[in-house]
């Protein structure tokens, strides 16, 4: 089962989610149902937030090959370290869709999370599985990408996302009428 996508100005992709505490079934499901949503639109990353749910629970596969038993599925996640070496990166997002602008991260971190099976893990994680991992937990935090450019790109942008949305409504509306 897909889940529905929260596009920006949508108030749930602005606020900050709430711990997990345990990866229980209802979780586990969660996590597999925003693995299925994140494959079904072709991204690479997904945060509860931006299927409407304030939990911190993020899912990350930037494999070629994109394969869930591989994927990480991540509850309550912490980037307990960063690199001081950054990695520039041309970013997207499912919330945003249609946009992109390069945002600079520390090229390494390290993560600790609960895993879909209940379990502590830290990993460590570079390049763009690094600025992936961090651009979910920014959205777990009320943060997008947009955030790390400038006030004009970033408000160009949302702009850009808002006009589009707004003349899908229109058509869909012009469609509906007889």
């Amino acid at each position: 089962m897909t889940l529905k996508l929260r596009i920006v100005p949508d108030p749930v992709l602005r606020k900050l989610a709430d711990p997990v505490k345990t990866v229980d079934r209802e979780v586990s499901r969660f996590m597999h149902e925003m693995l299925e949503t994140m494959y079904a639109s072709a991204g690479v990353g997904l945060a509860a937030p931006q299927v409407g749910e304030l939990k911190r629970v993020i899912v990350v596969d930037v494999e070629e090959e994109q394969n869930a038993a591989k994927a990480f599925m991540m509850a309550d996640p912490v980037i307990t370290w960063s690199s001081e070496e950054l990695f520039t990166y041309r970013e997207g997002c499912l919330s945003i869709p249609g946009q992109y602008a390069e945002v600079t991260r520390p090229k390494r971190i390290k993560v600790a999370y609960t895993d879909v099976n209940n379990q502590r893990i830290e990993m460590e994680a570079e390049d763009l599985l690094s600025t992936c991992i961090q651009h979910e937990v920014d959205h777990l935090n009320g943060v997008l990408f947009v955030d790390h450019v400038s006030k004009l790109k970033r408000d160009m942008m949302l702009k850009r996302v808002e006009k589009a949305q707004r003349l899908a409504a229109e058509e869909q509306q012009d469609g509906k009428a007889l």
